[in-house]
């Protein structure tokens, strides 16, 4: 055949003759149909064929001369696509297509076929080009598959797409277009999504992130939906361990399907039930992450350097069947050059108006702009903030000139989330009512930079932007840890030159991921009806309610040892106070109340204690998950509040009868260093325990006497007074002296530069620091060690807006 070649005969090379799309998938056909990659069969037409029903109505000259004359871009492209639409395709066309459907029909009468565009300049590392062109599903019959032909032929010349390659240097005759012809998979039965072989929102390349709704694709792809996520950590996967490291179950409002009676797409509502249900099982993230992993490998192994990729799958309905209908290459983070990194932080903050998602890790002010319908485009202004339900490509020449995007609807692989990173610009998607909470004219900051949740605040808010070159910063004896307690901003934060994670602490996962109270779990029965139905509904889903916990802690505590692997990551056993633990959900019912909490029944003596000893059990049981199931075995564990040595062996007896033993596959369980008795009594400590970490702000208060949150002695609290600092250094020397290692996780050195200089004379091992403290504090460390002045690792600060 001259015009038509089956997928599976083209590849890499062929790009110029069936396009960016179609020589992926032919590529795929071949080489990973054999590693396990499933990928639907077909046919393409090719470039020649494209340009040869061109030459054969004479549309090369009129298409060109309609292309420069004038500047009405849509008055060009309906000139040109009417042209195309009323062209006749060639005789010896007709014939190779209807040929190759047919024989892909076999037997079973007229397939419903996917009819897929894709251009010769598609898909490449730095422009993919990505819904510029057509798609048509389920089309079936030999004269709906050459209508649809001519039509993607034709929406080569749509706004958009004339649009796009003007902007990215593209010469409109050297771009042609090829049609895939493809197998339908029925997910309109069952459910599909992206995958994307990094975390799009970091760039953090050991994810593998997949997205799934119900339905057919385009729900996820045009962000019409808030799809489920799922987060898979690479390098444990690849030993055989199931790291489904965090999980989040999306709203998937709708579901879109073919409807055969009307011949064509219909969104139709997902009943609660359904929505509150994971559309993908366990196994089948694990597959299509394998699968990603091994088409990024093929491709990184073609290209002779990394090739993140951005895929889409389907699931079979009717067979059951996991299907890879695209791969393309990542375009936003793969593009970004040298380790250079811009660090945005609000100086000042204003009333919460909406809310969303956070894509960009930026900040941006303007003027909101709501358009809620197509036709409204032309209203926007350069340097306004897009405020929409959704968008799709036909939005892209506004998108480009907004400080930033808002849109209602929408996930983290949405068309609005795909554009605004490679556009730079912040944006916030899944942001319900922001058209409605968002008045047209007013000012608004636009955050995207303080973890998962974006906001839209009042006003133009001040903000600075740091530019950070971590090249320039060397690495100094003393390790550099960083503080990280939230789990939703470990991917990004673990870009930051450090060594690890000095300190991880469990009660913010259980204050934001878990919010009940362990005992509230494991004595269910003792609860008011009120609470019980609290509990039902935050645990709904899981049958046992305890597994609840563990999955939910286990999720969190695993996304911080993931972002940071093979980094270690140290990770504090909750810390509440009985005051805390009262305000979990259900708390109350099982804390006593004390005169002071600081003092009381808090840290090492509650784990062993028959008051909450099931309640740490289930605690150890998430440790054990992420060590063992995800295989994150750089965390290690630390014990805070520990009174004397036989309190920590009482300890350790309760995480053996947990299933954690210390040792067992390098489990290292550290302790606080935050009492007198732990100063005093260090080497004794020290036979219990793999290491100390100093509690600077306890230690602080309980040698000084000092109760930091009175207001009265508040000002005597200083971590640098004599009596605390001489604790600090018997601590690390009486530590060295028992061979163990020593470190520090408290505030002062984040705080207080020489702080940090009298911890480097003492010989301490690591400081962990609150992030931003970890390049200025790295330099002044340096600076300590003698080895000069360290290279400025900051490029420029700026400090950026005023209060409108």
């Amino acid at each position: 055949m001259q015009w038509v070649r089956w997928l599976h005969d083209v590849g890499a090379g062929d790009v110029g003759d069936v396009g960016g799309k179609n020589a992926s998938l032919g590529e795929m056909l071949r080489a990973l149909t054999s590693l396990g990659v499933a990928v639907p069969d077909g046919f393409a037409v090719t470039a020649g064929g494209y340009r040869a029903f061109l030459a054969h109505n004479g549309l090369e000259a009129r298409i060109a001369a309609a292309l420069t004359g004038g500047d009405d871009l849509h008055a060009k492209s309906e000139t040109i696509r009417t042209l195309i639409l009323r062209a006749a395709l060639p005789d010896a066309l007709v014939a190779e297509v209807v040929g190759a459907y047919r024989h892909l029909c076999g037997d079973g009468g007229d397939l419903h076929v996917a009819v897929r565009s894709s251009a010769t300049a598609e898909d490449l590392p730095n422009a993919s080009f990505a819904g510029q062109q057509e798609s048509y599903l389920y089309v079936q019959g030999e004269a709906d598959l050459l209508d649809k032909v001519k039509r993607c032929f034709a929406s080569l010349f749509t706004p958009r797409a004339i649009n796009y390659r003007e902007d990215m240097g593209f010469a409109h005759e050297a771009v042609a277009l090829s049609v895939g012809v493809q197998r339908m998979v029925r997910a309109d039965a069952a459910a599909s999504g992206v995958i994307f072989t990094l975390d799009p929102e970091s760039g953090h390349p050991e994810i593998v992130y997949v997205t799934s709704a119900y339905g057919l694709g385009e729900n996820v792809v045009q962000g019409r939906v808030d799809p489920d996520a799922y987060w898979v950590h690479k390098p444990t996967l690849a030993q055989g361990h199931r790291p489904v490291v965090r999980r989040k179950v999306g709203k998937k409002e709708l579901r879109l399907a073919y409807d055969p009676v009307g011949h064509r797409l219909v969104n139709a509502q997902v009943p609660e039930a359904e929505r509150a249900a994971e559309s993908l099982t366990e196994d089948e993230v694990l597959t299509l992450a394998r699968w990603a992993v091994t088409i990024e490998d093929h491709y990184a192994a073609r290209r002779g350097g990394a090739s993140p990729m951005d895929i889409e799958w389907a699931k079979d309905g009717v067979t059951g069947e996991l299907f890879i209908v695209q791969a393309r290459p990542e375009t936003v983070h793969s593009q970004q050059q040298g380790p250079t990194m811009r660090l945005f932080r609000l100086r000042e903050r204003g009333q919460v108006l909406c809310q969303g998602l956070a894509i960009g890790d930026r900040i941006a002010t303007g003027p909101a702009r709501v358009i809620r319908e197509p036709r409204e485009m032309k209203q926007f202004r350069p340097g306004e903030v897009l405020v929409t339900e959704s968008t799709d490509p036909d939005w892209e020449p506004i998108m480009k000139t907004a400080a930033a995007i808002v849109t209602e609807r929408g996930g983290r692989t949405s068309h609005a989330a795909i554009v605004a990173r490679e556009l730079g610009i912040p944006a916030i998607v899944g942001a319900a009512d922001a058209c409605d909470l968002l008045p047209t004219g007013a000012p608004v900051t636009v955050v995207c930079a303080e973890g998962e949740t974006g906001q839209v605040q009042q006003g133009a808010l001040r903000f600075e932007v740091e530019e950070v070159d971590a090249s320039a910063l060397g690495r100094p004896r003393t390790k550099i840890f960083m503080n990280v307690g939230d789990p939703e901003r470990a991917l990004g934060l673990a870009r930051l030159p450090c060594d690890g994670v000095g300190l991880a602490r469990m009660e913010f996962v259980f204050a934001s991921w878990v919010q009940v109270h362990p005992l509230a779990l494991t004595r269910y029965d003792q609860l008011p009806h009120a609470t019980q139905r609290k509990v039902d509904a935050l645990t709904a889903g899981y049958q046992d309610r305890t597994a609840y916990l563990v999955d939910r802690l286990a999720q969190g505590i695993g996304t911080l040892a993931a972002a940071f692997w093979p980094r270690p990551v140290l990770l504090r056993f909750s810390d509440f106070k009985t005051n805390e633990y009262a305000h979990l959900l259900g708390g109350e019912q099982f804390e006593p109340r004390e005169e002071n909490p600081m003092l009381g029944w808090r840290g090492a003596s509650r784990y062993y204690h028959p008051g909450y000893k099931e309640g740490f059990l289930l605690e150890c049981a998430a440790v054990r998950r992420v060590r063992e199931a995800f295989g994150l075995t750089n965390l290690k564990v630390m014990i805070p509040f520990c009174r004397t040595p036989a309190e920590g062996r009482r300890v350790l007896d309760a995480m053996r009868e947990a299933g954690l033993v210390q040792g067992q596959d390098g489990l290292e369980v550290w302790v606080m260093a935050e009492l007198p008795s732990n100063v005093l009594q260090a080497r004794e400590f020290a036979a219990v325990f793999d290491g100390f970490s100093i509690g600077s702000n306890d230690l602080t208060q309980l040698v000084l006497g000092v109760d930091r949150d009175s207001e009265q002695v508040a000002p005597l609290f200083d971590e640098r007074d004599e009596a605390v600092k001489r604790a600090i250094a018997t601590v690390i020397r009486e530590a060295h002296a028992a061979g163990r290692r020593v470190g520090i996780c408290g505030q002062a050195p984040s705080d207080h530069p020489e702080f940090a200089a009298f911890l480097v004379a003492q010989g301490i091992d690591s400081i962990s620091l609150t992030p931003d403290a970890v390049l200025r504090v790295t330099r002044e460390v340096l600076a300590a060690e003698g080895g000069g002045q360290a290279a400025p690792a900051a490029r420029g600060r700026r400090e950026v807006g005023a209060r409108g």
